[in-house]
Formats: C-alpha cells, sequence, structure tokens
C-alpha cells in the first residue's frame, strides 16, 4: 500500500519522496500522463528499474483468440487486448561509463511530482555513482492536451562534485518486454512481441519506427525527434534498427554545468491509412511541436487546464486527503477522455493494462456523467463513438435473435469480447445506460446537432432491443426476464429494477427525441405506432417489491434466497469472493458484489419513495460486500440522501483513495477511472444533493460533521454554476455567456438564478429514518486500515 509519508497530502499535486521498488509499479500507474489519445505510465526516464513498463495508443489492440470448453451459438470468437506499443520514454544515462541505475550507488535524493494544474510529471534526482560521481538529474515529461499527438520530455543532467563523462541515450523500443500477468480475471492477457516492423529511418537527431499488429493488422508509428542544449556542446549520433532507435549525446561536465535534452515523441495510428502517411503524419507532429517548443508546450497545457479547472474543481474544507483525493481523480478522468476524439474510454484509461484495456458499462454510467458536467465535448466524443459502433451492435443483436442494438459488454473496437456470458452478454442494461448518457448529454447542454445525429440513432435502436427483451405478463406489467443487472454476483435473474428502470428510461426518451425529430426518425424507419408501444413499455415496466420486508426488491425472488455466511467468510479471509468461491455457490445466495438496487435509487431516484430508499439501503448494505471498485461511491451518495452523513464520508473516502492507497491491491495494473468519477459524484451528488431526473437540475446540500464547506463547479447550458455549502446554508452563482436565468431546486423548492446575482438558501435539518446500517463482517468501509490480500 502507498499510504506512507513518501506520499505527502497537498492540495493541487501528488509528491513521492523517495522510491520504493516494492511499489514501484503502483506509482507507475498513479503517475501516468495520458490525453485519450496516448497515455505513458510513469515509469522511470532510464526505463529501469520498472514494475510494468507501458505505452498505449487509444483502441490499438491484437486480437486473440477466446478457447471454450464447449462452444456455444452466439459466443465470442475472439478478443482484443491493448498493445504496450513503441517506448519512447527511455533516455538512458550513464556517468563515466557507469549506468545510472538507482538500484547501485547511492540515492542520495529522489522526488517526483504530478502537478494537476500544469499536467506534467517533474523529477529531481540526485545520486552518487558506485565511484562516487555525483550528478543531479532534473526531468519534466508531459502528454500534451493541446497537441494530441505529442509527448515531450526535458531532460537535464548536472555535474555536482567533480567533472563527469556523461552519455545521455534517448530510445524508441518497440517489443519491450513485460513480466507475467497472475491469474487474477481482472489483469490483462501477456502479448509477447506483438509488433512486426514495416520501417524504421533516421536522420540527424530524428528517427522513426513503423510497426503493425499481427493479427489485427494495425500498424503505428512512433517517431522522436530532439533539441539538445545546457552549457556545453554535446557530441550527437543516431542509429536505428527494425525494434529500436538510439540518439546519442555525449559531453564533459565540469561541477556545476548542465547538458539539456527535450525529447518531442510523436504517435500515430490507423487500420487503413499507408505506411507513407503514418510517416509523413509523425513526422509532422514532430515538425509543429519543434515550432511551438518544450515552453510553448508548458504554456498550452497549463493553459488548456486552467480552463478545465474553472469549471470542474471542487474544493473541500476540513480533509484534507479528501482534497487531494477528488483533484487526482479528477485529473485522471480528464486525462482518460480530453483528446479520445470518437474512442473508448477504457476502464483503466490509458494508465495500464487490466482489463486487457476494455471499455464497459462504467464509463457511461460513471464517467460521463462527470465529463458531462464538467468537459463536455470529451463526453461527446465517447457518445460518439458509441454511436460509430451501432453497426456492429446492430449485428449482434441479430445474432442474439433481438431487434435494435446489443452493444458489447467489454470492448476495444466494438466487437463484444466477453467470455462468460453470465456476467457479460447477458447484462443488457448497458444498452440503457448507453442511451441515458446520450439523453443526459443533450438536457446538460441542449446540442442539438448531437442530438440529432448521435443521440436518436443510439436511443431509438437501443428502445428496439428493449422492446424485443421485454414481453407483457398476464399481472400487465412489461417484464424483462434472463438478465443480469450491476451486481455481478446475481446473474440470470428476472425484473432487475436497475435494469428495468433504465429501460423505462430508454424508452421514454426514445419515444420522446423521435417526436422532436420526426425526418430523422423516419428515416430509421420509426411509427407513430413503435412510439406508442414504447410509451406504454415504459409506462408498465416492472418493479418487483418485497411485501415480507416492505422493500423494493433488487430483482424478483432475490430477497427469498439464503443469506451468506459472511462471518465465514471473513474469518478465512475469503474476499473477494470472485477469487475464493465459484459462481455457482454465489448466485444461490444473497450476497451482492456492488451497488445495484441503490445504482437504481440514484440514477432513477424519483420512482422511489423516501422511505423505500431508505429502509432499502438498510436492508442491501447488510449484503454488499463491495468486491467491485465501482460500489463505493454509489453507497456513499445514497447514504447521504438518506441521512447517513458520516456513512457516507466513509464510503466516499474509500472511492476517493482508491488508487493512491491501492485499496484494491491492483492498481499496479492501471487506475480504476471509474472510482476515481465516483469521488465527485460522492461529494456533488452525495454532499451537493445533485440529481437531473427529467432535465431538471436540483440540489439538496448536506454535510458531514467532519466537512466545513464544500465548493463545486458544473457547466449547465453553457452556464458555469459554483455552489458553496456550508452546515447552514448554499449558495449559488452562475456565469453565463448569454445571460438567461436557470431555473433550478433546492431542497424540492423552486428558485431562479440570474448570472452575477448570488442566491443562499438554508439547509433544513435531516432525520435518518433508520438507524445506521451495518455492512458483512469484514467489509465496512475503512479505508486506511483495511488490510491487503495475504496472496
Amino acid at each position: 500500500m502507498i499510504t506512507d509519508s513518501r506520499f505527502p497530502v497537498e492540495a493541487w499535486q501528488v509528491r513521492e519522496l523517495g522510491l520504493d521498488l516494492a511499489t514501484l509499479a503502483q506509482s507507475e500507474s498513479i503517475f501516468a500522463l495520458s490525453n485519450g489519445h496516448i497515455g505513458i505510465r510513469g515509469n522511470l526516464d532510464e526505463g529501469d528499474p520498472s514494475g510494468l513498463p507501458g505505452t498505449y495508443l487509444n483502441s490499438f489492440y491484437e486480437v486473440r483468440p477466446l478457447p471454450y470448453a464447449e462452444a456455444g451459438y452466439g459466443y465470442p470468437e475472439s478478443g482484443q487486448t491493448v498493445v504496450n506499443v513503441t517506448n519512447g520514454k527511455i533516455i538512458r544515462l550513464l556517468v563515466d561509463d557507469e549506468p545510472f541505475d538507482l538500484r547501485y550507488g547511492t540515492l542520495r535524493h529522489h522526488e517526483r511530482i504530478l502537478d494537476l494544474r500544469a499536467g506534467t510529471l517533474h523529477r529531481v534526482v540526485e545520486w552518487a555513482s558506485p565511484a562516487g560521481q555525483v550528478v543531479r538529474v532534473r526531468s519534466t515529461r508531459l502528454v500534451s492536451f493541446t497537441q494530441r499527438a505529442m509527448v515531450a520530455i526535458h531532460y537535464e543532467v548536472e555535474a555536482v562534485n567533480s567533472p563527469a563523462r556523461v552519455v545521455l541515450q534517448s530510445e524508441l523500443v518497440a517489443n519491450e518486454e513485460v513480466p507475467g500477468q497472475s491469474g487474477d480475471p481482472r489483469v490483462a492477457a501477456a502479448l509477447k512481441r506483438p509488433l512486426e516492423a514495416d520501417e524504421h529511418s533516421a536522420h540527424d537527431n530524428r528517427c522513426s519506427l513503423i510497426h503493425h499488429a499481427r493479427a489485427s493488422g494495425l500498424r503505428m508509428a512512433a517517431a522522436a525527434d530532439h533539441i539538445v542544449g545546457g552549457d556545453v556542446e554535446a557530441d550527437t549520433h543516431t542509429y536505428v534498427e527494425a525494434d529500436w532507435a538510439r540518439t546519442t549525446f555525449g559531453a564533459v561536465l565540469n561541477p556545476g554545468e548542465r547538458i539539456a535534452v527535450t525529447k518531442f515523441v510523436a504517435y500515430g495510428w490507423s487500420s487503413q491509412r499507408s505506411i507513407p502517411a503514418l510517416r509523413d503524419q509523425v513526422d509532422a507532429a514532430l515538425s509543429a511541436a519543434r515550432h511551438t517548443g518544450w515552453h510553448g508546450l508548458v504554456a498550452e497545457q497549463k493553459a488548456y487546464l486552467a480552463e478545465f479547472w474553472d469549471g470542474a474543481d471542487v474544493d473541500v474544507e476540513g480533509d484534507d486527503s479528501l482534497q487531494q483525493a477528488v483533484r487526482f481523480g479528477l485529473f485522471h478522468v480528464l486525462q482518460a477522455g480530453a483528446r479520445a476524439e470518437q474512442r473508448a474510454i477504457p476502464a483503466k484509461g490509458l494508465t495500464g493494462p487490466g482489463y486487457d484495456g476494455h471499455a464497459f458499462w462504467d464509463t457511461e454510467s460513471y464517467v460521463l456523467p462527470v465529463l458531462t458536467a464538467t468537459a463536455p465535448n470529451a463526453a461527446k466524443d465517447a457518445l460518439r463513438w458509441r454511436h460509430s459502433t451501432i453497426d456492429l451492435a446492430l449485428q449482434r443483436a441479430r445474432t442474439l435473435n433481438q431487434r435494435g442494438a446489443a452493444f458489447p459488454w467489454r470492448t476495444i473496437r466494438g466487437q463484444e469480447c466477453g467470455a462468460y456470458w453470465p456476467a457479460g452478454t447477458a447484462a443488457v442494461h448497458i444498452n440503457a445506460d448507453i442511451a441515458v448518457a446520450a439523453a443526459r448529454l443533450v438536457q446538460w447542454t441542449g446540442d442539438e446537432e448531437f442530438e440529432r445525429d448521435c443521440a436518436l440513432p443510439l436511443l431509438v435502436e437501443t428502445a428496439r432491443l428493449w422492446e424485443s427483451l421485454g414481453y407483457f405478463g398476464q399481472d400487465g406489467q412489461f417484464h424483462i426476464d434472463g438478465v443480469t443487472g450491476p451486481d455481478e454476483y446475481s446473474a440470470i435473474v428476472d425484473d432487475n429494477t436497475y435494469t428495468n428502470l433504465m429501460a423505462a428510461r430508454n424508452l421514454s426518451y426514445a419515444a420522446d427525441t423521435a417526436e422532436r425529430w420526426p425526418k430523422n426518425a423516419a428515416a430509421l424507419t420509426v411509427s407513430p405506432q413503435e412510439l406508442s408501444r414504447w410509451r406504454t413499455a415504459a409506462a408498465a415496466v416492472a418493479i418487483p417489491y418485497d411485501q415480507i420486508h416492505q422493500i423494493p426488491e433488487q430483482d424478483r425472488g432475490f430477497n427469498r434466497h439464503e443469506r451468506w455466511d459472511f462471518a465465514a467468510t471473513a474469518e478465512n479471509d475469503g474476499y473477494p469472493l470472485l477469487l475464493h468461491a465459484p459462481y455457482f455457490e454465489i448466485y444461490r445466495h444473497q450476497v451482492i458484489k456492488q451497488a445495484d438496487l441503490i445504482l437504481a435509487m440514484h440514477w432513477c431516484g424519483d420512482s422511489f419513495s423516501a422511505q423505500d430508499k431508505a429502509e432499502a439501503f438498510a436492508y442491501y448494505e447488510e449484503l454488499t460486500v463491495r468486491d467491485s471498485s465501482l460500489s463505493a461511491c454509489t453507497q456513499a451518495i445514497v447514504a447521504a440522501e438518506v441521512g447517513h452523513l458520516d456513512l457516507a464520508h466513509d464510503y466516499l473516502t474509500e472511492a476517493a483513495l482508491m488508487d493512491l492507497h491501492d485499496l484494491e491491491h491492483n492498481t499496479r495494473d492501471g487506475v480504476h477511472v471509474a472510482s476515481l468519477a465516483g469521488a465527485w459524484l460522492g461529494l456533488v451528488c452525495g454532499y451537493g444533493g445533485m440529481r437531473d431526473h427529467c432535465g431538471q437540475l436540483s440540489f439538496a446540500p448536506r454535510l458531514p460533521e467532519n466537512l466545513s464547506r464544500l465548493t463545486f463547479c458544473i457547466r449547465w447550458h453553457g452556464s458555469k454554476i459554483r455552489v458553496a455549502i456550508d452546515r447552514n446554508s448554499a449558495g449559488y452563482t452562475a456565469q453565463s455567456e448569454g445571460g438567461g436565468q436557470l431555473d433550478l431546486v433546492h431542497h424540492g423548492q423552486p428558485f431562479t438564478l440570474y448570472p452575477g446575482r448570488a442566491v443562499t438558501l438554508d439547509i433544513p435539518p435531516i432525520t435518518p429514518l433508520t438507524p445506521r446500517p451495518r455492512q458483512p463482517q469484514g467489509r465496512a468501509p475503512n479505508p486506511v486500515s483495511r488490510q491487503p490480500d495475504p496472496r
């Protein structure tokens, strides 16, 4: 766990003092940089030692077979795995012929700083070689938000105690070795030498490598150029082979003298463009970066982030760790999607190979709500990617003998890659998650072009899927059977409440949107009769209710199952269950992997009474083991709504510190982007009480005892709304280019907000309707003291 004093708590940066080789892989994920198109792990500049090397291009993958002991109709035949592409980060250093390697010599000082406002990773090292030669190394790297293809590194070496002969070796390396992976299904499949060489070239200080992936055929290019400076003249030489290129700089430094190298690395890939086209693409990117220069790139990066933070920052008073964590989380959420530009947002972003680099439903249900409110253009691009894959979703639905579109549970390109269908194909709620995310973006932005061209087709084809999947029973209700909801410990169930309520919204939004765009809907062959059927189904959707306990039920009959023996599991260190118990046993019991009905109470909260929410939350708390990083933030949100503010803070802290404290013990494979988004959701939707039901933006703020103030900013219909909450009141202000009024709701009371005119409203007291709920033995939220898995 990376929770010791080496990582001080600071508001706008993540700083590491010293270096612990045992947690190197985790810190490489924490310090990863990305812009949504390129991702580089926070590996040391010199390449060795490393925990898990990684450089990724969004949606650049290799295909691999999915083996089955017994095949079945409709099973996906091949999987997709993100490829560790050509590494352009490496700058090796030799001091008087001694390699700069932190495992040898004496490390006098080592510090790394992830600057959340500058968008850079800065490193300072003072090292004495085994021969006693002391040098000081300073490096700063960035992945540009403004020049999408560009990684830039500024690297300086200074002699400290005596003259030093130094050699810098700047490299491009393809097919670098990566360590073997574990048997954990959440870990990626390792690929050996996935890239085949197409072309390599070098001229002066510029070099390039072009490769293609053997099976997928995707082609990528990486090119590097250098500017050398400092206090001395350097000898330079560039050499290139098929899988590596090296530019060498040699100089003699007197004490206090420096040699400085700025390295520009450009990346590009395509499934269609030729080798010359890719070569020219990266060459052009290098020329543009050289023209901008290092200082220009740094200035552009700061300006981009200043605009983002002005409409996205969350200011927390009373909990410094939470303050750092929510900004760290927002930064990684932005990195995951800022310049993805019609590519997926994977569960790990581009920070590691976890989950094979796949995107799941949590993009639409956790990440996009945050981006919609803070960086709406990034959210639009992610949904445009879904729209670009709609033909594949239509084909998948035909394979499943359904109408409409069936989007994949996990994928990189758009094909279904989930080999275990009870927790993959059966989780059809992803289709409503996508559709509702598209409708939400329209509600928040008012973007009519996006609604017409992107949201409408997504809504229509997913609505057709729901009509095809569901049926009207003898009770007159619309039922959807044989599905898996968000809780992956309950598979192939009937009338999952979350699935049904999201499907109902999908159907209603589809009908409403089709009526707003009749010509475009007609082009999709939507008929008035079809719209009527959608509305009828949405109004009649079945919502299971447990008459014995007088609460809504997660799915029909769930509460009649035998309860899991949580005490025995805790005693035998049996969490997470997916690594200790067979699914056959799990599926037959009342045990919940992650918030399911409780998630419905967040996103579909207007479908439940306050009493139902409080009673159901108490009941399902006793069953939820949080074996998924997606759970804690949702439990925080609903705990805050039903008045358990301190419990909400416990869960919120867990979600926020998921990676900074490595609570799931798998941060080495990349950060948990959805959980990091959950920190924002927990603060804004939990303590801020923000909801957008039926397109009405409302707030019901309340703070726990350990927070004195919370301020956040969101973007709504072109306005920036700032909400400042203390124990007794909430203040609202707006900045708007158009100057229009905003009709909002505070604790159920409508009010109007005008630009430049603050509104302050009292916060009413709340008394919880139930005692503080209990959790399963061994699963109470306590992120600081939770012990690592003994494995």
